[in-house]
């Protein structure tokens, strides 16, 4: 990927070192940062717009002395660091890159969450094996294609992160133990530990030192060279390649790394140089019909073109397709009268089956692939017989954002969602995410069942294969309270 495309890179590029252990099977539990909470249809897109902000802003790392987090992303993983281990909460996020914890000493780091978790600051001085990371070390020198000027020997390799609302992140970068329950077999782990550099924040500004929902800090799983999947890779410990199947029946879900062999899933190229998962769509039916749209609609250039993005919640279209759309949606049920929720949802008393009362939308994909959305899935119902429509219009959320499809959990949901990076590709299928998937070990060659999980009512032993995250979902868009 062209890292250049959404971002200035002048920081310290994340870099793992080799694990210690033969093989890399090993699991994070994920969880849902809903979870256990009420939140309003206003708190929930709010928590969506902040992250398109977030997604389409230049990201500048440049050299700096401070360090903050990220906004939380939509799930979050534990992760031990450090000797002896310490816990600490980071988000799992496909729309960045590094991983970055907030230190001790950060200023205006949060220091409390309503998510449930204890907030914890790390100390590179109170772990035996940490080490600071300078300006004139490979990984420093490679991120800036040679050394920066005024680099001494004596100086930290430091980063700093702008995101489109103004917040931002800056600090230094540590090496330290990374811990993880490593899958040594069918439904069994056991823990080990890696050499990782990651950023160690030290000070944070705007939405980030304020928010409600904060975190430890975050674990991007984008597909730049600094992401968690590219440098376990680049090691020779794991394919380039993971899947997550969000389960919205169950609460629960699975996000596993490693080669998917069942089920088999068809799959689409990925837009070449672009800094997400981004798509060519072709056409969207409603119903059977295809929607009457301008040519150029879903064109990949000018900010344009279909974004998949696990860490949003809704679905988002530009304005030419929300309206079409809509109209066709809406025309089976012309006796209807849509009232609105929260000044932003379009919501209805309806009393029957969604299914039968609303037709079917698919869209359509380069290499014939259809993602299918069902009623059920694009409504949600806020009380008994009240039901919101979760389509959005994407003109409305972000200048920079309003020509771009970004499908997030909404239709992504009760599907597997296959990322083959090797390939440049990504795919999915209908699954019954509550089940469980197979994934093949790279070193051993055995396949492994690799099922769902709950973090809040996890044992210690857990099914699994390759680099496994385990993903904890709370059904979101069916149990809003108006």
């Amino acid at each position: 990927m062209d890292l250049r495309m959404t971002l200035i890179l002048l920081g310290g590029l994340l870099f793992f070192a080799l694990f210690s252990s033969a093989s890399a099977n090993f699991v994070f539990p994920v969880e849902h940062k809903f979870k256990g909470k009420e939140r309003s249809l206003s708190a929930l897109k709010d928590h969506d717009v902040r992250r398109h902000r977030r997604i389409l802003s230049a990201v500048d790392l440049e050299l700096g002395g401070n360090g903050l987090p990220s906004e939380t992303g939509l799930y979050y993983a534990r992760i031990g660091i450090g000797s002896p281990s310490t816990n600490y909460y980071v988000q799992v996020d496909t729309g960045s890159d590094i991983l970055w914890v907030n230190c001790i000493g950060c200023e205006k780091c949060p220091k409390k969450s309503n998510l449930g978790i204890d907030l914890t600051l790390y100390d590179p001085k109170s772990s035996t094996t940490s080490k600071y990371v300078n300006c004139d070390q490979d990984f420093c020198t490679s991120t800036y294609d040679g050394q920066l000027p005024g680099c001494r020997p004596e100086l930290l390799c430091q980063y700093n992160v702008v995101y489109g609302d103004g917040s931002s992140t800056a600090g230094y970068f540590v090496k330290d133990a990374l811990h993880f329950n490593k899958v040594t077999g069918n439904r069994q782990t056991a823990t080990t530990n890696g050499s990782v550099i990651f950023g160690c924040g030290a000070k944070q500004s705007g939405e980030l030192g304020t928010s409600s929902e904060a975190l430890d800090g975050i674990l991007g799983f984008g597909q730049a060279n600094s992401s968690v999947l590219s440098q376990l890779a680049l090691a020779g410990k794991v394919k380039k390649e993971f899947a997550h199947c969000l389960d919205t029946i169950s609460g629960g879900g699975i996000f596993a790394i490693g080669e998917v062999v069942q089920p088999r899933v068809n799959k689409t190229p990925l837009v070449p140089n672009q800094a997400h998962y981004n798509v060519n769509m072709k056409e969207i039916t409603v119903g059977g019909d295809v929607l009457d749209l301008p040519t150029d609609t879903f064109d990949t250039a000018d900010g344009k073109g279909t974004i998949i993005d696990s860490g949003t919640t809704l679905a988002y279209l530009p304005e030419v397709v929300y309206d079409s759309l809509m109209s066709k949606v809406m025309s089976q049920q012309p006796g209807l009268k849509l009232h609105t929720v929260e000044d932003q949802f379009s919501c209805f008393q309806f009393t029957g089956n969604v299914d039968d009362g609303f037709p079917i939308v698919k869209f359509r994909f380069d290499k014939s692939l259809t993602l299918t959305v069902y009623p059920h899935e694009y409504l949600f119902q806020i009380r008994e017989d009240v039901w919101c429509i979760g389509w959005q219009n994407s003109g409305l959320q972000s200048k920079d954002g309003k020509e771009m499809i970004l499908l997030g959990d909404m239709v992504l949901s009760n599907k597997l969602v296959l990322y083959d990076l090797e390939n440049q590709s990504i795919g999915w299928t209908e699954y019954n995410c509550s089940t469980s998937i197979k994934v093949k070990d790279e070193n051993s060659g055995a396949v492994y069942s690799v099922g769902s999980h709950n973090l809040s009512s996890a044992s210690k032993v857990i099914t699994g294969g390759m680099l496994t995250f385990f993903l904890l979902l709370i059904a979101m868009l069916h149990n809003f309270i108006c």
